[in-house]
């Protein structure tokens, strides 16, 4: 009897863990705060499991992974342009992302996912490396990076 109290207890655990996750929302935004070309918040932390949705707050905008930012290779999302994408994170460590049209105007994001940074150096080499190709916002990407240190 013991056993099946336990079991249930497991089950019961198991199938409300989705009720634990949470849903951000990030906004595609041509400017906000005096800033042009932002993903409000910019800077996002969240738990393993948490999903992103990427709203198109502003016409023009959208979400694509950057691949060198990312502990998971197996997660890569390349949304359309105006259109709302949900992500859901599961592999904790440091993601980078952009708005593909205006990459080049430094219109970038990152999530942070749990506890384990071990890829923010890689990360952090990348962006390095991207912003000296940035027209605008040149530190952008290094003073998001510095607010997960």
């Amino acid at each position: 009897m013991e056993i099946i109290r336990k079991l249930l207890v497991l089950m019961i655990f198991v199938i409300s863990m989705p009720a634990f996750s949470a849903d951000h929302t990030v906004e595609m935004l041509s400017s906000s705060n005096g800033q042009m070309m932002v993903f409000k918040p910019a800077v996002l932390q969240i738990n393993p499991g948490d999903t992103v949705t990427w709203k198109a707050t502003n016409p023009g905008h959208n979400t694509a992974s950057i691949n060198e930012m990312s502990p998971d290779s197996s997660l890569q999302w390349d949304g359309k342009i105006n259109e709302e994408l949900k992500i859901t994170f599961t592999k904790e460590g440091v993601y980078g992302y952009k708005c593909t049209p205006h990459y080049i105007l430094g219109m970038v994001g990152i999530v942070s996912v749990g506890d384990n940074t071990t890829n923010l150096s890689a990360a952090s080499e990348y962006a390095a490396d991207a912003e000296k190709k940035f027209a605008t916002n040149k530190d952008r990407f290094s003073k998001y990076i510095n607010e997960l240190k």
